[in-house]
């Protein structure tokens, strides 16, 4: 079996699933392709107001499927098209998402794990669930365009700290990093993220979607600099109006 990665819809919100028995939902090929598959169906539904991403089993991911690396690795090409189109696919479908995605992560969230993690705008994670990416263990070094993702995630020093010495860290630690917002015992965490969706579920859903572009647009302005042209095409909308209505009113708003 190679892994699956599942989604089910309720209330509004998509519940992500990796699931890969017996190998702590390591990431095969085939996974990869899936993550980014479901991630552009979640895309396309507008009825939708956030994602959960979650592993099955106690763990988050524990990294890549390291039994598949060798039909593949050993050659240059086919090297290059797993991590540029299987890896990276499914990572880009997730950082193309306009929703807000949130991590439910314990156990083991290493290599893949951490990648899939630093794709999340908020991550919660149980207190004995542990971070790295030891693959200088395995002989090789992490994809650049990986390795960026989760250097901007986790930060410099602590990138430099899991792929160079290949350091396993706790997750009190990378909450006092910048890399969890919460963490809790984990017979907690499913009220924590609960929560979290419940807080989602009341805010203006076209807001969320238009935050999303926006961060995701500020970074390619931070390279080049040029503001987007449509930034404030919200103003007019009814959504806005009712936000603003609201809170002069001192009501609630209804966003529908």
């Amino acid at each position: 079996m190679s892994g699956t990665v599942s989604l089910d819809i309720s209330s509004a919100v998509a519940f992500v699933t990796l699931s890969h028995p017996g190998k702590f939902n390591a990431m095969s090929r085939a996974m990869w392709r899936e993550l980014r598959a479901v991630f552009a169906s979640i895309q396309q539904n507008s009825a939708l107001r956030g994602v959960l991403i979650r592993g099955e089993g106690g763990h988050f991911c524990a990294g890549g499927d390291i039994s598949e690396y060798a039909a593949f690795r050993f050659d240059e090409a086919s090297l290059r098209d797993f991590h540029e189109n299987d890896v990276w696919g499914g990572l880009q479908a997730m950082l193309d998402c306009d929703l807000l995605i949130v991590a439910r992560i314990e156990g083991h969230c290493m290599g893949a794990g951490v990648e899939i993690a630093s794709c999340c705008d908020l991550r919660l994670a149980s207190d004995s669930a542990r971070f790295g990416a030891p693959i200088a263990k395995l002989g090789f070094p992490m994809a650049p365009r990986e390795a960026a993702l989760v250097m901007r995630a986790v930060g410099e020093l602590t990138a430099r700290e899991m792929l160079l010495s290949a350091a396993v860290l706790g997750a009190a630690d990378m909450q006092q990093r910048g890399f969890l917002n919460q963490v809790v015992p984990q017979q907690d965490l499913l009220p924590a993220v609960e929560q979290r969706l419940q807080a989602m579920a009341v805010l203006a859903p076209r807001a969320a979607r238009l935050n999303k572009q926006t961060l995701r647009a500020m970074s390619r302005v931070h390279e080049t600099g040029v503001v987007p042209r449509d930034s404030y095409r919200y103003a007019d909308t009814a959504e806005h109006r009712e936000g603003i209505e609201a809170f002069m009113a001192k009501r609630p708003p209804f966003f529908g």
